[in-house]
């Protein structure tokens, strides 16, 4: 939400959002220190929940380096090293979005080192996983480096971005898989549903992007309109929108929603 207008928490509210989690993501480009990212943590931890409240709606946060930072193992180090002292505040649910971008060495050994942060803190963990032709090694390369870890627990563990060919590792690991809506990129509202249909949607939850690019931050409304059509009912669509994602955030104590939602 910080490269989002306030109209879109606005919208967000009308259409009966009842929280925004906004993950550690990319700024649209290479940030070049650790002050960058100890700058960027009091805006997701500090300045956006205050923006975010002015609308009514909780904003929690996930926080790590990126991906697509993460080449520079050096800067990595220094920027994981501020983490700590940002976990204790109270609308922080874990450590993501971590992951691969080009599955090289140094984004998994940075990787290994998130998950040893999140481990030794009790985390829940949110995993990106590679786009395109590189998703099937890197989705194998990331489930590798999550169970060679013996203090990981698969359930409190979401893997976004699954698509069609890897959906399945992972909810047969017993990982949670999230389903990213995009107009142009990822998964459309359409293909989310056919996978839900396919795998029954336990462990799946669809989430919206709010990003630097073309983005739609109301894309999970409009895929209730699509489950909808598709013959789901209101409880069914209840439990892949709002009850799905609450039962995997709600294993975080901070975790909280207004009283009017539950």
């Amino acid at each position: 939400m910080v490269s989002r207008v306030t109209d879109d928490y606005q919208s967000m509210v009308v259409a009966g959002c009842a929280a925004v989690c906004e993950p550690a993501f990319w700024a649209g480009f290479d940030r070049s220190s650790a002050d960058g990212f100890y700058d960027y943590f009091c805006q997701l931890t500090e300045h956006e929940p205050k923006r975010a409240a002015k609308f009514g709606l909780p904003h929690y946060c996930w926080l790590c380096i990126n991906p697509k930072e993460s080449e520079d193992v050096k800067l990595a180090s220094d920027v994981i090293a501020l983490i700590p002292k940002f976990l204790e505040r109270q609308t922080v649910l874990g450590i993501g979005e971590i992951g691969l971008n080009k599955n090289s060495r140094n984004e998994i050994k940075v990787l290994e080192m998130h998950v040893d942060l999140a481990a030794r803190h009790n985390q829940l963990i949110l995993v990106h996983t590679p786009h395109l032709e590189d998703k099937l090694k890197g989705t194998r390369l990331i489930l590798d480096v999550l169970r060679a870890d013996s203090r990981i627990k698969p359930e409190r563990c979401l893997i976004d971005h699954v698509e069609e060919h890897t959906v399945k590792m992972v909810l047969e690991g017993g990982f949670w898989g999230g389903m990213t809506l995009y107009p142009e990129t990822k998964c459309t509202a359409a293909r989310a549903v056919d996978m839900i249909e396919l795998y029954s949607g336990e462990r799946l939850w669809m989430n919206s992007a709010c990003d630097w690019g073309v983005s739609v931050p109301l894309a999970i409304p409009y895929a209730a309109l699509e489950l909808r059509r598709r013959g789901h009912g209101a409880e069914s669509i209840d439990r892949l929108i709002y009850q799905n994602p609450k039962r995997f955030l709600s294993q975080c104590p901070k975790f909280k929603l207004p009283d009017a939602t539950l």
